[in-house]
């Protein structure tokens, strides 16, 4: 251990963390693992350089222990990648499925609250959406009701997520 004249105290020697370290090595294997898991369109917009590409182009190729390894070896070579690009990529690739989900669910509770009998969501969806025909969606709201109430298969429940699915598609189309 050195001794510092200045400060009068030994100087002690740092260490990198090693947990860290590993935290980030994991991190880095577990981005290789998805890259290696995406369809060959996707896999083909990421920005890599031919390097890299070729690494995950024999990833593709191999399994286990082989595999392990080259996931191992593709994670030591990030450091010459722009990683913020490649994730930012990925997530702008698994963005229009996840707008479609949010759009089914926003219609499943449309559908919900209307058979609850939310009947100012439905003069909101009248106002929002030309097409929508009040009566025709009241009609099915009744029967849907019904159907519940006799224990019968939710075909109009159905129906109204049809309808209504099909008014926010047509909606999305012309904006």
């Amino acid at each position: 251990m050195p001794w510092d004249e200045e400060t009068q105290e030994f100087i002690y020697a740092e260490r990198p963390n090693k947990t860290l370290i590993k935290r980030e090595l994991y991190a880095l294997q577990a981005l290789a693992k998805r890259i290696i898991a995406l369809p060959a369109v996707h896999f083909d917009a990421l920005p890599l350089s031919e390097t890299m590409r070729d690494a995950f182009v024999l990833a593709r190729r191999i399994e286990r222990a082989a595999l392990q390894r080259q996931i191992r070896y593709i994670a030591g070579r990030f450091d010459e990648e722009d990683i913020d690009a490649i994730e930012l990529t990925m997530r702008r690739q698994n963005a229009p499925q996840k707008e479609s989900v949010e759009r089914l669910h926003r219609v499943e509770e449309w559908r919900d609250k209307l058979i609850a009998g939310d009947n100012a969501l439905l003069t909101e969806l009248v106002g929002q959406f030309e097409a929508c025909d009040a009566q025709h969606l009241r009609q099915l709201i009744r029967n849907a009701n019904k159907e519940a109430k006799n224990n019968k298969p939710p075909k109009s429940s159905r129906l109204i997520f049809k309808y209504l699915n099909e008014l926010d598609e047509q909606q999305n189309q012309d904006t």
